[in-house]
């Protein structure tokens, strides 16, 4: 069982930057995958970013490519996105989700374990 815990989010100015931490539970956390997903109101979750096992195999939504930067740290069991040049269509609230399998997985189904969520809201 993992359990996932996220961090790090708030109000920001559009242009702006924020860092998201998930923190994980269990002994398992480097045999893991990790994604980031996001959900705005009224709309479907999607997928941001998501970061293999081995942390070498990287992928991201379109909409972030080069402004935001997923990134883990297996001795603090903890998963990063940098969030860079924001905007306000990135408001929502992000999820970080962990995988048994190895990744990195752009879909949400591909995900065994679930946080909470945080919320973003980004000011025009």
């Amino acid at each position: 069982q993992v359990q996932l815990v996220e961090s790090g989010g708030g109000l920001v100015q559009a242009g702006g930057s924020l860092r998201l931490s998930c923190a994980a539970s269990g002994r398992t956390f480097s045999s893991h995958g990790f994604g980031w997903f996001r959900q705005a109101p009224g709309t479907e979750r999607e997928f941001v970013a998501a970061i293999s096992r081995n942390e070498y195999n990287i992928r991201y939504a379109d909409f972030v490519k080069g402004r935001f930067t997923i990134s883990r740290e297996n001795t603090k069991k903890t998963v990063y996105l940098q969030m860079n040049s924001l905007k306000p269509e990135d408001t929502a609230v992000y999820y970080c989700a962990a995988s048994t399998r190895g990744g990195p997985y752009g879909g949400q189904y591909d995900y065994d374990y679930w946080g909470q969520g945080t919320q973003v809201t980004v000011s025009s």
